[in-house]
């Protein structure tokens, strides 16, 4: 195993944790722009339409992976920084 890969496993399991909190606070300040609401609604929210059901899964969606993929990019750069070579 490459030292980068190596290197990579301990920050990568640490930004993958902080990068969830980060998107999950994210995604309930979008919420509350888009529906001025305080909490999203969950698909076994009964007094919640389709629309808003499926709304609020596809923007967590799209805002968890944006911040997933940002975070990923940003430790591999960081560690091709230190180690010089690439992680994966």
């Amino acid at each position: 195993m490459k030292a980068a890969t190596v290197a990579y496993k301990p920050v990568g399991l640490v930004l993958g944790a902080s990068s969830g909190m980060v998107a999950g606070a994210a995604f309930k300040q979008a919420w509350k722009i888009i529906e001025g609401e305080g909490d999203a609604p969950d698909a076994m929210d009964e007094d919640r339409t389709w629309k808003q059901i499926l709304l609020a899964a596809a923007i967590q969606g799209a805002i968890f992976a944006v911040v997933k993929a940002s975070v990923d990019r940003s430790g591999a750069v960081a560690i091709r920084r230190l180690t010089g070579a690439w992680p994966g």
